[in-house]
């Protein structure tokens, strides 16, 4: 059958990962689920549209990039079991198109913890403008394991978040295997993986820090940042701690588990 194949001019062939699209129209779900605000608040309150995702983890060394590279830097062609590992979080506005933040964690594991984290980071970074210019936050992320609304650390941190910043926050999450091609942080990790590579050899955190700090994104640089915190995990509330955080919980009685509105005390 092989050799039949080969006259008939058939081969095998790699599968091209798809690449997501630069312009990104806003899913249906936002306008189904901000039914949990009222009218009136979504005409008055000044929204801050944010997409936010983390990338998967970078390996430090000589095998980093699969052991590919080009130039003079010989990478290593067997895995070396290097332990230094980064993970990437992004943060990127949705009206403007700019990437705000970038937050690279020494921890391999995309907890909670860090992704809570990660957003306190980034409203450090906003100016006193920008910050009286926002009353409503509203966040889309994927349905992973790390950001599932269903994790009782997450919304823990979440509603402390709230309660720091005084401003609710809406949690929009995508449907299964819809992230990919529908959220606007994914073109961001495509650029950065366009240029690791393209031969970079990530030997150390400089390495790597500079190679993110030259992508562009709407003509813009990101703003980096490196986290030394080690994030524990499996970290779990009780049901009676979680009847007090589910009480500051507004979920949307079509999509309880995508659409969840936190309002501050």
């Amino acid at each position: 059958m092989a050799q039949v194949l080969n006259r008939m001019g058939y081969g095998l062939r790699k599968v091209v990962k798809p690449k997501p699209q630069k312009k990104f129209h806003k899913p249906m779900i936002s306008s189904t689920t901000s039914k949990n605000l009222s009218r009136n608040q979504q005409t008055s309150l000044k929204l801050k549209p944010l997409s936010m995702d983390c990338k998967a983890t970078v390996n430090i060394g000589g095998y980093s990039r699969g052991g590919k590279t080009r130039g003079d830097n010989q990478a290593e062609g067997h895995d070396m079991r290097c332990t230094e590992k980064y993970t990437p979080c992004g943060i990127i506005d949705e009206d403007s198109g700019q990437l705000f933040y970038i937050n690279f964690g020494s921890s391999s594991y995309k907890t909670r913890d860090f992704i809570v984290d990660t957003l306190i980071k980034w409203w450090k970074t906003m100016t006193p403008e920008q910050k009286q210019d926002t009353e409503l936050i509203q966040i889309k992320v994927d349905n992973g394991p790390e950001s599932s609304g269903v994790r009782t650390q997450l919304k823990k941190r979440m509603v402390e978040f709230v309660d720091l910043l005084n401003i609710p926050i809406q949690l929009l999450y995508y449907p299964p295997y819809h992230s990919k091609y529908n959220n606007p942080i994914e073109g961001c990790w495509d650029i950065i993986d366009q240029h690791w590579n393209g031969g970079a050899k990530l030997v150390d955190v400089e390495v790597m820090l500079s190679w993110a700090s030259n992508m562009t994104w709407k003509s813009l640089y990101p703003i980096l940042s490196l986290s030394k915190t080690v994030y524990q995990k499996g970290i779990s509330l009780t049901k009676k701690a979680m009847k007090q955080v589910e009480s500051r919980l507004q979920r949307n009685p079509l999509l309880p588990k995508w659409d969840i509105l936190i309002q501050p005390l």
